[in-house]
């Protein structure tokens, strides 16, 4: 089988791949047969992909949502995001838990989510609002939605983006289904100190103490980017009993290393962020913020983003596999075995999401 993940690149002024595109091509090809594909085992579980039709996604500003994700992916299909599977991870098997768009209105995305999955023999999480009843979180739970996906921007609007805490857009009373339930809450940090800030570290440890039969994963590793980030973080969190944590667009091998040496590699998940991580890049941190680094011209003009940055003849892989090298680094540093990387990518999220071992 073919080693060559889809083409991202972009293409000449004919239609046809630039010089660069097949650089970048080239690379992918050479990274995939070298460092990832006999590293990854056979069966991976993606704990962390998105599905949303294009039609739903709204095209304002929404304050502390990125916007550079939507230079990537405009929309993103069951069938399409399967198709990015096969050509990115050649020769191995993927089954995702999907999820909406956080720009996308809930209750039309959630069915769309929940179609698509089926279609997939994939798990399907519901994106929640706070204020939406813990009956019809419960209902939806039983309908077939394997656990929710709170978003901070979803927090009521008379708070400040700033000072959103976790319990403003995930309250108790959908903490209260999931623990009854067992179910997995897929949780995205809020806050400007993302996994260091000591709001988010009480609420953790709070929903952890209150809340143990509740799969609660901690997503992106608490948006834990660049180094400043973990400051503090894991010496709270290394007490938790039962909180997770997935990679899902995270590449910093320090804070997966960090990670895994405070709860063990059986709490935490392989995620992609997909179809984000088609992104064509590589991630640096500067002054305490990530910037992505990307090809000149492919992703528009991105001149008036910080988190964005063009390069020329530098070839860049994708999203997807700067995480996957970044875990590998963390998982040699560490020492890990094959069973327990195993559990990383598929046995952890396979006994969570009852899909077997």
């Amino acid at each position: 089988m073919g080693t060559a993940a889809p083409d991202v690149s972009g293409h000449g002024a004919e239609g046809g791949r630039s010089d660069a595109a097949a650089l970048h091509e080239a690379h992918d090809a050479r990274v995939y047969a070298s460092a990832l594909r006999d590293f990854l085992p056979e069966e991976l579980i993606d704990a962390h992909a998105h599905l949303w039709p294009a039609r739903l996604l709204r095209r304002d500003e929404v304050p502390g949502v990125a916007s550079w994700p939507r230079r990537v992916a405009d929309e993103c299909t069951a069938e399409g995001l399967m198709a990015d599977y096969a050509a990115m991870l050649p020769g191995k098997r993927v089954v995702p838990v999907v999820m909406g768009h956080p720009l996308a209105g809930l209750e039309a995305v959630n069915g769309y989510v929940l179609e698509g999955a089926a279609r997939i023999g994939a798990p399907a999480l519901l994106c929640t609002a706070p204020g939406d009843g813990p009956g019809m979180v419960d209902d939806a739970l039983g309908a077939g939605f394997a656990g929710i996906k709170p978003y901070p921007s979803h927090a009521p609007g008379h708070i400040p983006v700033g000072e959103v805490r976790i319990l403003d857009f995930l309250p108790h009373g959908h903490l209260r289904v999931a623990n009854g339930r067992g179910a997995a809450v897929v949780l995205h940090l809020p806050r400007p100190g993302r996994l260091r800030d000591p709001e988010n570290l009480a609420q953790l440890m709070e929903i952890d103490r209150l809340y143990p039969d509740a799969k609660v994963i901690v997503a992106h590793i608490g948006r834990a980017y660049v180094p400043s980030d973990l400051v503090g973080a894991f010496e709270v969190l290394g007490k938790s009993r039962n909180l997770l944590f997935d990679i899902s667009a995270n590449t910093l091998d320090a804070a997966m290393v960090a990670c895994l040496e405070a709860v063990g590699p059986e709490r935490v998940l392989y995620g992609s962020d997909m179809p984000i991580a088609r992104m064509r890049m590589r991630r640096v941190g500067e002054g305490g913020a990530y910037v992505n680094l990307v090809p000149k011209g492919l992703y528009g003009d991105v001149s008036g983003d910080a988190s964005m940055r063009e390069v020329e003849g530098e070839p860049l892989t994708t999203f997807l596999y700067e995480t996957l090298l970044a875990f590998r680094r963390a998982a040699e540093r560490l020492g890990l075995s094959r069973s327990e990387v195993g559990a990383v990518f598929h046995g952890n999220a396979a006994r969570i999401f009852g899909l077997g071992a």
